[in-house]
C-alpha cells in the first residue's frame, strides 16, 4: 500500500519525529511504500524522491509562529485578521495535500500529531479540509492534547476557541486514531464518543544500545571522574516536570563522595532560565559542585566533535557508562527515557509519573525503585544504595525488565499493532 505521512518535521530528535521514524521502518518492513510531506526535514528518511517539502508546514515558519502569536501568545482584541488568513491559509495546505495524494497516488494517510494538538492551526485545519473531500483511511497518530498543555492553547477568542474544539483532534467518519496511552483513549472516549487504539511508543531491541566500545569508554574520565566513581545518569532535557531536583537531592542523601550525577540537557531546554537557575542553587547550598555535573557540553544526541575537537557522546554513550539512571518527571506523555533506560540495561530510579507510569507502564511488572509524589523517603534512599551496591542485584534486575520491555515496548509488538490497526480498516 501507498502511504502517505503528514508531519511538520522529520529527522530531528524531538518524540513525535522520532517516533514516526520508527512508524516508517515498521511499515516499510511490512511492505508498505512510504510517502512524507513535511514542512522540514533534517536528513533524508525514505529517500528524495518520496518526501516533498511544504515549508508552510514548518513549526518555525513565519505563517505557523504569527499565527500561534494571534491566537494565543499576543492575541489582538479583534480576531477578524487571524480568521481570515487562517481560512485562506488552511485552504492552500489542503490544495496541496490534495495535489500529493493524487501525484504520488497515495491510498492511505498518517497525520503526525497536526491533527491532535493545534501547534500549527493552519497546517491542522488545512489536513481538515483536505479529508473532508477525501474518501480514503486515515490515522491520525495522537501523541497528546490541548487540554493537556495547561494555559498554553488557551485563547480569549471564542471563534478560535470553537475552531479548535471542533477539529483537534481531527473527527470524521473515515478517520481512526492511535494515541500513546490509556489515560488518551479514555478521553477520547469521554469526550468524543470516539474508539481508539493505544500503541505506545517502542525501541529497536534488535539493536545493541548503550553498550560500551572503544569510542565511549573515556566519557568519565573527559568528565573528570574518578575510577572509583558510580554515575548516575538524569538523561532527559532541563525542563521543571522532570524533577531532576530529586535526583540532586537523591545524590546528597546518599553521602558518599563517589556518587556522581550527569545531567545531560541544556539549560537552553528551559526558555527562562529559571528552572536552571534553581538547580544550581541547589547544587551550591548542598556543596554537590563536584558531584553533580552538567554534561550537555560533552553529551548530544548524536556523536560528533566540538569546536575544539573534542569528542561529543551521543546519548547511547551517556547510557553505557551510567550506573543507573534517574528520572523523577511529574508528567509525561509516555516517557521514552524509561524505555531506553531498559533497552540498556541499567536500574531506573522512577516517580510513578502522571497520568501514565503506573497504568501503562509501572503494572507491567518493571523492577525500580519507584516514589511517590517525589517524595524521596528514608526507605527508596535505602533501596537505591542497596541496588548499588550489589552487582548481582543490578543483573538481575535490569535482564528482568529487558525481557519485559522487549515484550511491550518493542518494534515486533508496534508491527503487531499496525496490522491489526490498518487492517480495521
Amino acid at each position: 500500500m501507498r502511504i502517505g505521512i503528514i508531519i511538520g518535521r522529520i529527522g530531528d530528535v524531538d518524540g513525535v519525529a522520532l517516533e514516526t521514524e520508527k512508524w516508517i521502518k515498521v511499515l516499510r518492513r511490512m511492505g508498505h511504500d512510504i510517502y512524507i510531506l513535511s514542512g522540514r526535514f533534517r536528513d533524508h528518511v525514505v529517500g528524495p524522491e518520496r518526501e516533498t517539502l511544504l515549508s508552510t508546514l514548518s513549526f518555525f515558519s513565519p505563517e505557523c509562529e504569527w499565527e500561534q502569536n494571534r491566537a494565543f501568545f499576543y492575541p489582538n482584541p479583534d480576531p477578524g485578521e487571524l480568521t481570515f488568513h487562517l481560512e485562506k491559509a488552511s485552504v492552500r495546505v489542503a490544495r496541496r495535500i490534495f495535489r500529493w495524494v493524487l501525484q504520488n497516488k497515495i491510498q492511505m494517510i498518517i497525520s503526525e500529531n497536526a491533527s491532535a494538538l493545534p501547534c500549527h492551526l493552519s497546517m491542522g485545519l488545512g489536513i481538515k479540509k483536505a479529508l473532508e473531500i477525501m474518501d480514503i483511511p486515515v490515522i491520525t497518530h495522537d501523541h497528546d492534547f490541548y487540554w493537556e498543555r495547561g494555559d498554553r492553547y488557551k485563547t480569549p477568542h471564542k471563534s478560535i476557541q470553537k475552531m479548535i474544539t471542533e477539529s483537534f483532534p481531527l473527527r470524521l467518519p473515515h478517520v481512526k486514531h492511535a494515541v500513546i496511552n490509556s489515560y488518551s483513549q479514555n478521553a477520547m472516549k469521554e469526550r468524543f464518543g470516539r474508539d481508539s487504539m493505544v500503541i505506545p511508543n517502542v525501541m529497536d531491541f534488535s539493536e545493541p544500545y548503550g553498550v560500551k566500545d572503544s569510542y565511549n569508554r573515556d566519557l568519565l574520565k573527559e568528565l573528570k571522574f574518578e575510577k572509583d566513581a558510580i554515575p548516575l545518569f538524569q538523561i532527559t532535557r532541563i525542563v521543571k516536570r522532570k524533577g531532576i531536583e530529586v535526583a540532586i537531592e537523591l545524590v546528597h542523601r546518599l553521602q558518599d563522595q563517589r556518587f556522581k550525577l550527569v545531567i545531560t540537557g541544556s539549560f537552553a531546554d528551559d526558555e527562562r532560565k529559571g528552572y536552571y537557575l534553581e538547580l544550581k542553587n541547589y547544587i551550591r547550598q548542598h556543596r554537590l559542585g563536584k558531584q553533580v555535573i552538567f554534561g550537555h557540553k560533552r553529551i548530544l544526541s548524536e556523536r560528533g566533535l566540538t569546536y575544539h575537537k573534542k569528542k561529543i557522546y551521543s546519548l547511547s554513550d551517556a547510557y553505557a557508562n551510567a550506573a543507573a539512571c534517574t528520572y523523577f518527571s511529574t508528567y509525561e506523555g509516555f516517557g521514552n527515557a524509561f524505555v531506553e533506560c531498559v533497552l540498556a540495561k541499567k536500574p531506573i530510579f522512577v516517580n510513578n509519573y502522571k497520568p501514565v507510569y503506573w497504568p501503562d507502564i509501572g503494572s507491567l511488572g518493571f523492577k525500580t525503585v519507584q516514589l511517590e509524589d517525589n517524595q524521596l523517603t528514608d526507605a527508596a534512599v535505602s533501596e537505591i544504595s542497596d541496588i548499588l551496591g550489589k552487582p548481582k542485584l543490578q543483573k538481575e534486575v535490569v535482564e528482568h525488565n529487558y525481557q519485559l520491555g522487549k515484550q511491550y515496548f518493542s518494534l515486533d509488538v508496534l508491527e503487531e499493532k499496525l496490522e491489526q490497526l490498518i487492517g480495521s480498516f
